[in-house]
């Protein structure tokens, strides 16, 4: 157990455990929650989870990326435009889930939406924590 906060474990912009999801419970509540922003893809299903900071999941099927290769090179550029768009997220519980199949040699596209979703998620207008710990208009 690491007292020094979800932020400390992995350095400013690290991926640590504090911002994953883990149980499969975690993963039902955020999808249980109906609220989504769709590209062509990809859903990302979102809720709000009440800790100071968001957290990610990602569901990939093998059925739509039949490789192991494309399915980590799916995850890695997942893991990472959330990680760049980490200190503009409010603090919700998000799943990044694959809905049609692609290719690696798609990369360039889906790594466009993915980052697209994150970046729309983050200029919606979803309510942010303000650093006195009340929550604000993220505008």
């Amino acid at each position: 157990m690491n007292s020094r906060g979800p932020v400390a474990d992995s350095g400013r912009l690290g991926f640590g455990r504090a911002f994953r999801l883990l149980r499969p419970q975690e993963f039902a509540a955020v999808f249980s929650a109906r609220r989504t922003s769709r590209g062509t893809r990809f859903v990302l299903h979102y809720k709000e989870n009440g800790l100071p900071h968001p957290r990610l999941g990602l569901v990939i099927p093998k059925k739509l990326a039949r490789t192991a290769v494309l399915r980590n090179a799916i995850k890695r550029q997942a893991r990472e435009a959330f990680r760049l768009n980490r200190p503009g997220l409010p603090a919700f519980d998000l799943v990044l889930r694959l809905v049609q199949p692609v290719t690696l040699g798609e990369k360039s596209d889906w790594r466009v939406e993915i980052g697209e979703l994150f970046g729309r998620f983050v200029t919606a207008g979803h309510k942010k924590p303000v650093a006195d710990g009340r929550e604000g208009n993220s505008a």
